[in-house]
């Protein structure tokens, strides 16, 4: 199967009803799949070829998942690109992935254009107009086409090749080197977990979902494909109400959603809050999150104001495509200590190994490694990248099978289920997003101001989780006065999910025995300092 079959066979049986909806924008099944055709149409009369990346830097509407499913049935592989995210990252992106083509909209051509102008090879690249607006900043390098165009072509179900071990699309996450990974998705990655989740979740056609993550976190792909399997209506959140918890409260009661799926900071969030309506949400059938640790007072806000949902926690790195185990939390939420990542998914497995491969004992904290039908292909042009995080081994039954490497800590509880320990690296999640701590410190490495520095993690009780602290010691000025200097600078060469938000200025780092920075003692040091505001 391919991902795009999904939603074609949606638009045959239920070609009227609502696919994807943003504000007052809405288009139904049977104009998902004729936008689609006719856009694949004219990629491959543009000399798409199969396997060719495509750069979507476009803000999430339903045009972007025409574009996304138009892309994947002419052949080529989607890479979404933030454009929230600064100019330089953006671009070290694009020169990993190649793409053959971009995708702009109206909402990004200032960011495009900038980074035109930082890397006039990126100038070079054929690009779509894909925006229903009159076209902004075309006289100089013209687009191959635009949106527009595509309303007078030939309505034909394209498929260049079918083959689910092709590259549906490819997402980049955080480096630990400040050089970010294309770590590749296959059809049949997707299709193994869509396969397992919308009976698991028992999704019915013309139940409404949401899309709360952007199109480059994986989060997003359950929402989108999971929709589309099922034949439900796909409700984008707009951007501009993610910070605002009393908006995003509305937008649930008001679309009627069934299903709600984000990261935990995003529930934490409207907990602190406590946006949660007297009556709830009446029409809510199941709240999933994943991507990090549920903090629990924040759940048990939810537990309590909506006692007849149903709670699962999914556990798994996009690595693994969306997920690699589950739990349905049963617990009265008074009695809610710890919540377990649970059992693995159909056609997955999760491993506790010790240094030497083998299986740790119940109760013994160990690496956890996955193995199943999830598992990407490796990364984007990085073989030694993929060679370390993905090799076999010969499990307890003496076949050989592959694996990947999380980092995560866990361990198999009496009860069966696997529970998650921290990490082993220097990798962590905030905010859903997961974050090479290194990455970070690669940044502030560009900068002479600094004698030395350390990024660390900062595990904050109640709703906030983890944020990230950074300790430096400057080459000249002192009492505060460089934090905000380092903070501008840093604007422009990462997120702003990456960016600390506790500092401290030292003399000298403290260091351990070995001479190396002690970071356990900064991140305590970090925990006895004002919360992050």
């Amino acid at each position: 199967m391919m991902i795009y079959d999904w939603s074609r066979k949606q638009a045959h049986i239920n070609g009227n009803q609502t696919a994807v909806s943003l504000n007052d924008e809405k288009i139904t099944y049977g104009e998902l799949e004729s936008e689609s055709n006719k856009l694949a149409g004219m990629l491959i009369r543009h000399n798409l070829s199969p396997g060719d990346r495509v750069g979507l830097f476009m803000e999430k509407t339903p045009k972007t998942i025409i574009a996304m499913l138009g892309i994947t049935k002419a052949g080529g592989v989607y890479v979404p690109l933030d454009p929230h995210s600064p100019t330089e990252r953006v671009a070290k992106i694009i020169k990993s992935s190649k793409p053959s083509l971009f995708f702009v909209d109206h909402d990004t051509t200032h960011q495009f254009q900038n980074i035109i102008h930082s890397d006039p090879e990126t100038g070079l690249i054929p690009w779509i107009w894909w925006s229903a607006e009159s076209l902004l900043h075309g006289d100089d390098f013209p687009p191959q086409f635009i949106y527009k165009d595509i309303k007078s072509q030939k309505n034909e179900a394209y498929q260049v090749i079918r083959n689910p071990a092709r590259a549906a699309h490819i997402l980049f996450t955080s480096g630990s080197t400040g050089q970010p990974k294309g770590v590749v998705i296959t059809h049949a990655n997707i299709e193994a977990f869509i396969n397992w989740a919308v009976p698991f979740f028992n999704m019915k056609q013309g139940e409404h979902t949401s899309c709360h993550s952007p199109l480059h976190f994986d989060l997003s792909t359950f929402d989108i494909y999971g929709a589309f399997a099922s034949g439900a209506h796909l409700h984008l959140v707009p951007a501009g109400i993610s910070t605002d918890p009393k908006k995003l409260s509305a937008f649930i009661l008001e679309n009627k959603l069934n299903q709600w799926f984000s990261v935990p900071s995003a529930l934490s969030y409207l907990a602190k809050f406590q946006v949660v309506p007297k009556g709830g949400y009446p029409d809510l059938k199941r709240l999933i999150w994943c991507g990090e640790v549920f903090p629990v007072p924040a759940l048990q806000y939810w537990m309590r104001n909506l006692p007849d949902v149903q709670f699962t926690n999914l556990y798994g790195p996009t690595e693994a495509t969306i997920a690699s185990s589950y739990y349905t939390v049963r617990e009265h939420p008074d009695n809610l200590t710890e919540i377990p990542i649970g059992e693995p998914c159909s056609n997955e497995k999760l491993l506790v190994l010790d240094k030497d491969l083998c299986q740790k004992k119940i109760g013994e904290v160990g690496d956890l490694y996955i193995e199943g039908s999830g598992l990407s292909p490796g990364y984007w042009q990085d073989i030694d990248k993929t060679k370390a995080a993905f090799f076999r081994y010969t499990n307890v039954e003496g076949r050989r099978e592959r694996i990947y490497k999380t980092g995560d800590l866990a361990s198999l509880g009496k009860d069966g289920l696997i529970y998650f320990h921290g990490r082993s690296d220097y990798q962590i999640k905030s905010r859903g997003y997961r974050i090479e701590l290194g990455e970070i410190e690669a940044a502030l490495g560009q900068d002479e101001m600094l004698r030395e520095y350390a990024v660390v993690p900062v595990h904050i009780d109640g709703f906030d989780g983890t944020a990230i602290g950074c300790a430096y010691v400057g080459t000249s000025m002192k009492n505060g006065v460089l934090a905000p200097l380092l903070k501008q600078k840093l604007k422009d060469k990462i997120p702003s999910y990456m960016m600390p938000q506790v500092w401290q200025e030292y003399d000298l780092l403290p260091r351990n025995g070995n001479g190396k920075i002690d970071r356990k003692i900064l991140s305590d040091q970090f925990q006895q300092k004002p919360r992050p505001q």
